[in-house]
């Protein structure tokens, strides 16, 4: 079972420093998208990956994208990280070091939107980033949700106008 806003309360509460992208991104701005992960980006330092550890471990936090699952508690031992693709006992959650089209956190966060989502207030992902972004990832999903997000621009511009 997902529980987003657990996981997004658990990070915020830790102090972790993040934006939220993706398909739960684009649901806070409007769309009709059904996602199954929340997406976020962060910098992922040796101290972050550490802060996250300890964030995540009470559920069970395993790598998705790894054959047997290796458990994000033991790997990796250190070094660089790019993205981590997590399955938790709460919901799978994918941190990723930068947005293919946008750039890294520094850039996301210096035009990132707040949203309240479950009573507190978050950095979204601005929309012309998420366009951005959707378009950049080239999937047909992505396509079709960057066309919704387009729409949904529109109209915020003609509300704008009144």
């Amino acid at each position: 079972m997902q529980d987003f806003n657990r996981l997004l309360h658990r990070l915020a509460d830790s102090g972790l420093e993040f934006v939220i992208v993706g398909g739960y991104a684009a649901v806070t701005h409007g769309s009709s998208l059904v996602t199954r992960d929340l997406d976020i980006c962060a910098t992922l330092s040796d101290e972050t990956v550490e802060k996250l550890r300890s964030i995540l471990a009470e559920w069970n936090p395993k790598h998705r994208m790894t054959p047997n699952e290796l458990s994000f508690l033991e790997f990796p031992k250190a070094g660089p990280v790019m993205n981590l693709y997590l399955k938790t006992d709460v919901g799978v959650i994918d941190i990723l070091s930068s947005i293919l089209g946008v750039g890294d956190f520094a850039r996301l966060k210096e035009s990132a939107e707040d949203f309240e989502i479950g009573g507190r207030v978050y950095h979204v992902i601005s929309l012309d980033d998420l366009i951005l972004a959707k378009e950049a990832m080239g999937r047909e999903k992505d396509l079709l949700a960057a066309k919704e997000l387009r729409a949904i621009a529109a109209k915020r511009k003609d509300w704008g106008k009144r």
